[in-house]
């Protein structure tokens, strides 16, 4: 995967710098320099490990903004662009078919290059400020499986809050006031807590300690939490106040099941392997059931066996249009789902970002589950 991902977006470098070149014609000079940058920025997201390993973390810091928010640029141009080239491919075809100059405009060079620049920039600056508004999403679902005293049960899930060198502690603040302003029974937390090296996250346990609902924590690990390091994630996770449910389910308060898997990473990671429908099978019997799974995959086996599925890893692509791709793996990305006449599945956007600190038209959500007993 990653040599994949490395040459596709070698490739996407190659294209800007052609596009650069046929509208500016630049010499030798200029060519090698646009070269060593782009090679820098291909290699960002290596160099920022490597320096986050030594502890060089302003540097990584540093490195991690400029690299990730040169990816957005990057991606956008190329959205951009190529539906440009797509609209001169057809006034093209459209001109040999006429024998006439449809479009004179289309045929100045510069405006190739600088019209989805400006475009991909602008967003860029948006979507720094989308990055930050935190969107609160309802979900009521009537079910005769709550006991009618209380009668009404609220959960927060949040998910994909990526806390590392991006996400720190005055994003995170934001979060947890939120979900005090919410003042939920249960918190759940469905993978990617953290992002990549936590030994410096130490002091943003506490804003995430000091939310105490009276049903308690649970929360899954997610693909992150496995390249952060297994040990440290769930040392910081636990001292956070989250019980962590590892192919474990457990009866909360007597009212509601709560399960949850570990993320399916690839080897070398030691995730623990259950299958969902021996975990869901050995739940107490006629209460509703959540299962907590950080990526939106259905296992066809466990259907019925849960009431609501919890997840995330989407990010909703977290930048349009990189929305279509993400659908492409994940076709239920976003929002709420039904499974079956008794399954659901809810997919969070994510309260945070992973890799550019941006997001265009897929704001963070924290989302409240209210289970309502039906006669309420």
């Amino acid at each position: 995967m990653l040599v994949i991902f490395f040459l596709l977006y070698s490739l996407t470098h190659l294209y800007l710098y052609m596009k650069a070149k046929y509208a500016y014609r630049f010499g030798m000079k200029t060519g090698i320099f646009i070269v060593i940058f782009m090679t820098i920025m291909i290699f960002a997201p290596v160099i920022v490990r490597m320096c986050e390993k030594a502890g060089h973390e302003r540097f990584a810091g540093i490195t991690a903004y400029t690299g990730y928010t040169w990816m957005a640029v990057l991606f956008l141009f190329f959205s951009f662009s190529l539906c440009i080239d797509f609209c001169r491919l057809c006034v093209y075809v459209a001109e040999r078919i006429f024998k006439t100059e449809l479009l004179p405009a289309l045929h100045v060079r510069k405006c190739f290059f600088v019209a989805p620049l400006i475009c991909s920039l602008s967003i860029v600056v948006y979507g720094y400020y989308e990055a930050g508004q935190i969107k609160t999403e309802h979900v009521v679902v009537k079910t005769d499986k709550i006991p009618k005293e209380p009668g009404n049960l609220k959960i927060v899930q949040i998910s994909d809050v990526h806390l590392g060198l991006i996400i720190q502690k005055r994003s995170l603040e934001k979060i947890t006031a939120e979900i005090r302003k919410i003042n939920p029974d249960i918190l759940v937390s469905t993978g990617d807590i953290v992002d990549g090296q936590i030994n410096h996250l130490g002091e943003l346990i506490d804003s995430l300690k000091s939310i105490n609902p009276p049903y308690g924590k649970f929360a899954v690990l997610g693909n992150h939490e496995f390249y952060a390091g297994i040990e440290t994630s769930l040392d910081f996770m636990r001292k956070a106040g989250f019980e962590v449910l590892r192919g474990r389910s457990v009866l909360v308060g007597g009212i509601v099941n709560i399960a949850g898997v570990d993320d399916t990473v690839r080897m070398p990671y030691d995730y623990v392997k259950i299958s969902e429908k021996a975990l869901l099978s050995g739940v107490s019997k006629g209460l509703f059931t959540i299962l907590l799974k950080h990526k939106p995959i259905i296992d066809p086996t466990a259907i019925d066996l849960f009431d609501l599925q919890l997840s995330g890893h989407t990010h909703k692509g977290q930048i349009f249009p990189f929305s279509f791709i993400t659908g492409l793996f994940f076709p239920m990305q976003n929002g709420y789902f039904k499974l079956s006449n008794v399954s659901s599945l809810y997919v969070n956007r994510g309260a945070g970002t992973w890799g550019p600190p941006i997001r265009f038209l897929s704001p963070p959500e924290i989302t409240i589950i209210e289970l309502v007993h039906t006669s309420n």
